[in-house]
């Protein structure tokens, strides 16, 4: 999952387009703080600033780094990793020169990235630099718009693109991109998996319209857009400069299939995504947990609940509806740092219970001696669930009920968050009550009550603010939760995510390794796997659980469940580097 903006302006001599692309990125950082970047045209050239890390940190604190981006039209990104390395090269957006200079800022998961790059390479015949599959999108488009062979192209000459690019592509997404000199153009999966909103407001100038496309709807309105409209399944939109923007049918609509992991655990509350509002949907949880709570224990155990306690911070708007519906109190219990944005890979099990102790305190005086129901946004490995459970019991809990916001995940996102490799997964190929109750047992709580999935579809629908009672969103991209994919899914696929997993883990392990030896951090295994690269060590074992939540990678990496070390020619690659296709001035150096 990422996110992505893109803004043009009314007026082309405006030069300050960046600005505001760069305060919008931290409405939506939530989305993503591996990488960040944005790029900027002005008089037909290209500016470019990325790099990996946050807002803040690329763009410095200050912002100062946007002052070398002008332009009246730029689109931005920010990068949760999916597939691939984590590296400096693979942040966003991604340029080509051919055909015409296009940037491409792309939200979402290709599932045929295989059959594309080999057409890439063997038919087309362009280099893919990075081991991105938004690298490759860009590419396919770049490829379909040379086909025009014209000096100059056209609005019709980018459907016709677009549409054989659809037609190659499958997966979910939505992309902004931009042509140099032209304008921008707004794209979304005939499935309308990824969100693309489009919002507009009357040029500072007093003179034309500026234009905005972001992933969420609060990124438009604290830039002051208004009249948000949702870019449909299939659909393009061209925005050519000083001119109003075109909406183009680029594919049949197959489904309107938003992801419904979106309202429960991804998105802002504050915002709206496909006319859903997403802290009504997560109200709407509230209650429909509240009665499945109430169904499950029985109005006696109810009773005996002493406090009901979210786990920050998606739930917290859940939880008062659950408390309603039981009739019981409800109070904050634990207080998160908001300086902690995720935790890393850390050896041992002390270091991990650290990890979660680190974002995570317990207030004693809310848990001792009390019974206490947790309410959670999700339950996904369960490792930082058995941690809170534990904190909690420490605290000084005599009973811990545990409740998901969402039902059991049981199996692998696709589409571009993600979360595990199915055997992680505590919930995988479960759901009966033996397996609800090892789940239980696994994180230490007296009980565990997930959502219902058509609870939870209802619950989106009914949050459902734009159109009347019987048109509402019902259909909902629901895979990891049944199996059950929108879009056809070639059994291959999942055999190459799990290798690409097993690669991204080992550079992960490596990264961290040698960043522990430079802090001074580093223990025995980590100052070998500095020196000699990662080998021989198994993804079981109490230094690399494979169910922590942070590691994302699968026990049958390599066929195996072992990290084997790579050829030493493999090992030396440097993945750290910036892409050299575009000359930069604003290029983030990493300090």
């Amino acid at each position: 999952m990422c996110g992505i903006v893109a803004l043009i302006q009314a007026n082309a001599s405006d030069t300050s387009v960046a600005t505001e692309l760069h305060e919008s990125l931290y409405f939506l950082q939530h989305r993503g703080q591996d990488a960040c970047g944005i790029a900027t045209c002005a008089f037909g050239k290209f500016k470019l600033c990325k790099g990996n890390g946050l807002v803040s940190k690329v763009f410095r604190d200050d912002g100062s780094g946007v002052a070398k981006l002008p332009g009246y039209m730029g689109i931005g990104h920010l990068r949760y990793p999916t597939a691939g390395t984590s590296a400096d090269a693979e942040a966003q957006p991604f340029y080509v020169n051919s055909p015409y200079g296009i940037c491409f800022a792309h939200n979402g998961n290709l599932i045929n990235a295989t059959d594309l790059k080999h057409f890439l390479d063997f038919e087309a015949h362009r280099h893919i630099n990075t081991d991105s599959d938004s690298e490759l999108m860009l590419n396919i488009f770049a490829n379909e718009l040379n086909e025009t062979g014209k000096a100059r192209v056209n609005d019709k000459d980018i459907v016709g693109a677009l549409r054989r690019m659809y037609n190659r592509c499958v997966g979910g997404w939505a992309c902004t991109a931009m042509l140099a000199g032209y304008g921008l153009i707004g794209i979304r999966d005939s499935y309308g998996i990824r969100p693309l909103i489009m919002g507009s407001r009357p040029s500072a100038t007093g003179e034309g319209t500026d234009y905005m496309m972001a992933s969420e709807s609060v990124a438009l309105k604290q830039l002051g857009f208004e009249n948000f409209i949702d870019i449909l399944p299939g659909q393009a939109v061209i925005i050519p400069k000083g001119t109003a923007p075109v909406f183009y049918q680029i594919q049949d609509q197959k489904r309107y299939a938003p992801d419904i992991f979106e309202f429960c655990y991804f998105a802002r509350p504050d915002s709206i995504i496909d006319g859903i509002s997403v802290n009504q949907s997560r109200e709407n949880m509230g209650t429909r947990l509240g009665r499945k709570v109430k169904a499950t224990i029985g109005e006696k155990a109810v009773q005996e609940i002493d406090v009901i306690i979210p786990i920050p911070e998606t739930s917290t708007t859940s939880v008062p509806f659950v408390a309603a519906i039981l009739k019981r109190p409800y109070h904050q219990g634990f207080v998160k740092n908001r300086y902690v944005f995720r935790t890393f890979i850390m050896p041992g099990q002390a270091a991990r219970q650290k990890g979660v102790k680190r974002k995570l305190n317990a207030m004693d005086e809310k848990f001792a001696g009390k019974n206490v129901l947790l309410i959670d946004d999700s339950i996904v490995r369960g490792t930082t669930s058995r941690e809170i459970v534990s904190m909690a019991r420490e605290a000084g809990a005599k009973k811990v009920y545990f409740a998901s916001c969402a039902p059991p995940i049981t199996h692998a996102h696709i589409y571009g968050i993600d979360l595990a490799s199915p055997n992680e997964l505590i919930a995988h190929d479960h759901g009966h009550d033996r397996a609800i109750e090892e789940i239980a047992k696994h994180i230490g709580a007296d009980k565990v009550i997930f959502q219902d999935l058509d609870d939870l579809k209802a619950a989106c629908s009914d949050a459902d603010i734009s159109r009347p009672e019987a048109e509402r969103q019902k259909d909902f991209e629901v895979g990891v939760f049944c199996g059950k994919y929108v879009t056809p899914v070639d059994a291959q696929y999942f055999k190459h995510l799990e290798e690409v997993r097993g690669e991204t883990s080992k550079m992960k392990v490596l990264e961290k390794a040698r960043a522990a030896v430079v802090n001074g951090s580093a223990d025995k295994e980590e100052l070998e796997i500095a020196a000699n690269g990662v080998k021989g060590f198994d993804l079981g074992n109490d230094a690399y659980s494979k169910d922590y939540e942070a590691a994302q990678w699968s026990n049958h990496a390599n066929g195996n469940g072992k990290l084997h070390r790579q050829s030493d020619a493999q090992e030396t690659i440097p993945k750290d580097t910036m892409d050299i296709s575009l000359h930069n001035f604003g290029d983030f150096q990493g300090s």
